[in-house]
Formats: structure tokens, C-alpha cells, sequence
């Protein structure tokens, strides 16, 4: 089955923040919240790089590890969902991703919690696919409608590249052996360490290593 995973090519990413507008739009997210967010690496030094940052989808997600009601969960394809009702808006989440991507919704009164909100991958939540409770709570699923998500599908420049793993990793790899060089694949040995492991003991090597 396949992996589901995010990577996002530093060489690529020009600052449009059109995924997160992209996002916003196609899930009608909370005022205050950006699922999806563009961020500057050595901003004004040399080196500098712009990279899209959301929910990784983790292998082995701290964000699952550390809830005490158990409210996330990972589907058959690696995608990492949240259960709404289960939230009680802790916080825990937040402080152990390493891509701050779950968020606090900025309504309601100072200092009010809510349910953490987050990425989906674009594939809703537990409620039955395409039901008004999952589109009211989660957004669009458009995996359950065989897609990719929008925010990938609408990048300008095809940096942020979203899918299967094995061909996302394939994509990358192609890449840098083009231009001959990477960017580092900012991210992927924090989200996806395991696999990564796997491809240097199978003489791969990882998406992003320079060759």
C-alpha cells in the first residue's frame, strides 16, 4: 500500500504562498489558523531558502505518542488524522511536533482553548467520506475522491511535492541528479527517519543526499 509523504524542494519554493491560500480556501479553515504556512531559512544570509511547512504525517508521529485521550491516529496509507471530539485542546501536540503544525483556533475569548486543528492530508477526518459533519470539521477529502492534495496540485513551481513516497522520493531524487546538487529535503529524516534507514541499509541512499 502506498505511504503517503510531503517534501518540499528548497530549490524550488519561490515565497507565492499560494499552497497556503490554496489550503485555506478548499477547507474554509478557522480565521487565525494556517494549516500550511511558508517559512524563510537564513533569511538576508547566504544559503537563504523558503520552504512550505504543514503536518508531515509522520511515521512515527510524536503528536500520537504524547496525547492522553488517544485522539490521533494514522491510516493504512501513513496519513496522520485527528478526532475532534476526543480533543480536549491540551496542547501537548503542538510543543512535541517538530513542524509546530497542530494550532490553537485564534476565536473566542484570551487565553480560550479549543480543539486543535491541523493538516489532513486533504483526507478529512473519522467522520463517514464526503458527510456534511467531516467537510464542517476537517474540509474537502480529496483522497476518498482519488486526488492529491491542493495545496501540492497548485504549486507554481512544483516544489512541494505530495503523494506516494517511493515516487515522491524518486521525483526528488531525479532532481538533484540533474542540477547536481539538493536542497537537504528539509524535513523528510525527521518525519519519515525509519524509512530513510531503511534506503541506506538497502544502498539507496536518501532523498535529498547529495550525490
Amino acid at each position: 500500500m502506498a505511504r503517503m509523504k510531503f517534501l518540499c524542494d528548497g530549490e524550488r519554493c519561490i515565497h507565492c504562498s499560494g499552497c497556503v491560500t490554496a489550503c485555506k480556501n478548499e477547507h474554509e479553515v478557522p480565521w487565525g489558523i494556517n494549516r500550511r504556512r511558508v517559512v524563510t531559512l537564513n533569511d538576508g544570509k547566504p544559503g537563504q531558502k523558503s520552504l512550505s511547512v504543514a503536518c508531515m504525517h509522520c511515521s512515527d508521529a510524536p503528536c500520537m505518542a504524547v496525547c492522553p485521550v488517544d485522539c490521533f491516529y494514522q491510516t493504512g496509507d501513513g496519513i496522520v488524522l485527528h478526532n475532534k471530539d476526543l480533543c480536549i485542546g491540551c496542547g501537548y501536540c503542538f510543543y512535541a511536533c517538530p513542524f509546530g503544525a497542530p494550532q490553537y483556533p485564534s476565536t473566542g475569548n484570551f487565553g480560550g482553548r479549543g480543539k486543535m486543528d491541523k493538516c489532513t492530508f486533504c483526507a478529512g477526518g473519522p467522520e463517514a467520506d464526503h458527510s456534511k459533519a467531516e467537510l464542517e470539521k476537517y474540509g474537502r477529502n480529496r483522497i476518498a475522491e482519488g486526488k492529491l492534495p491542493l495545496c501540492a496540485e497548485m504549486c507554481a513551481t512544483k516544489a512541494l511535492l505530495a503523494g506516494d513516497g517511493d515516487m515522491v522520493s524518486t521525483i526528488y531524487r531525479e532532481r538533484v541528479m540533474a542540477r547536481g546538487f539538493g536542497s537537504g529535503a528539509s524535513g523528510w529524516g525527521q518525519a519519515y527517519g525509519e524509512q530513510k534507514r531503511e534506503r541506506a541499509r538497502e544502498g539507496m541512499g536518501a532523498p535529498g543526499k547529495d550525490k
